[in-house]
């Protein structure tokens, strides 16, 4: 009996060893909220996903979901925040008013240089705390940006010459992109990116501003009759961010395997990127596009109305209880170093 009593106590120590091994080995299935179809935009959330089920052998997967199949755009930061997904793509100006510490990234004329450079900014301006509390209001932990050059406008009709024929233009221009176009007389028109084509097309809005990637991948170019080549007004900014209970309640080696991964995803986002400029100066002339490129006095009375909408940032934010002239100060020593 006492025989009996050791074999069935050891088998029991043996199954609970096997049952452990089995739970600690369990898949982890992630998934990502996305919008539109796969692009140079989402290329580094595809290589993030590849790298993650590379380093854990398949047990953790991050499921990729396009075309607002789990959330609308607008809507991403709002699903991740009470866990409807796990990871999401989203643009700060899509809601300045939740994510307003990011808005410093979106202030027309920084002087960007690269998207090597927007990247470091970008992890700078993450590891920055009020940033992070920023986000946690959320339970979002930013991971990584989603680097894009300047924005330039493509527009249908007159192609503009100078400053001066901005005025009245209806624009489709978000965040500080926005702002900068209504300094300089125009209509800044909030539409989302899927229904750009459609507002050009009808009349609703006579020029979009957006990267090159998205320009080519919604189709304006297609509807466009010209394209600032030069006027470089600023850009988006469009983070990764993750669930920060999901991102708790991973085993370490799987959450390791996720950091990590984010490295090799942003290398192949910019190997990426680059080439996609092989494509779209063909592109541009198989269209029959004209490329405006404005005078240097002209860029510099762009310039100009830039001072007044930072130093009316910093006094919103501030307001707001954000450090904001710390984060602006932060971003620009970044970008000049």
């Amino acid at each position: 009996m006492h025989f009996l009593k050791t074999t069935t106590a050891a088998t029991t120590a043996v199954l609970g060893l096997v049952f452990a091994a089995e739970t600690f080995a369990a898949d982890v299935t992630w998934n990502a909220s996305l919008w539109g179809k796969r692009r140079a935009f989402t290329e580094h959330v595809e290589k993030l996903a590849e790298e993650v089920s590379n380093r854990t052998n398949g047990e953790f997967v991050i499921k990729l979901n396009y075309g607002e199949a789990l959330s609308k755009s607008r809507e991403n930061l709002d699903g991740i925040s009470f866990g409807a997904f796990e990871l999401a793509q989203f643009c700060a100006s899509y809601h300045a008013d939740k994510n307003p510490s990011l808005t410093v990234l979106e202030l027309p004329f920084l002087g960007v240089s690269d998207l090597e450079k927007e990247v470091e900014v970008s992890k700078v301006l993450y590891e920055h705390p009020a940033v992070q509390q920023d986000l946690a209001r959320w339970n979002a932990k930013p991971l990584m940006p989603s680097p894009m050059p300047q924005y330039n406008f493509a527009g249908k009709g007159d192609a503009p010459d100078s400053i001066s024929d901005f005025d009245g233009m209806r624009v489709r221009a978000l965040g500080g992109l926005g702002q900068m176009m209504e300094a300089v007389g125009a209509v800044p028109t909030s539409v989302t990116a899927s229904e750009t084509y459609q507002a050009i097309d009808s009349g609703t809005v006579q020029a979009a501003g957006f990267a090159p990637h998205a320009h080519m991948a919604f189709k304006t170019i297609e509807v466009a009759d010209w394209w600032t080549k030069n006027l470089n007004p600023g850009t988006v900014h469009c983070p990764v961010v993750v669930n920060m209970d999901a991102y708790n309640a991973l085993p370490e080696e799987y959450r390791q395997a996720l950091d990590e991964s984010v490295g090799p995803a942003l290398d192949h986002y910019l190997t990426t990127y680059n080439a996609l400029y092989d494509k779209w100066w063909p592109e541009l002339e198989s269209q029959g596009i004209s490329q405006v490129e404005f005078s240097d006095e002209e860029l510099a009375a762009f310039k100009e109305k830039a001072g007044p909408i930072w130093t009316a940032w910093v006094e919103e934010q501030s307001a707001n209880g954000l450090p904001a002239q710390e984060l602006l100060d932060l971003v620009n020593t970044t970008v000049n170093n």
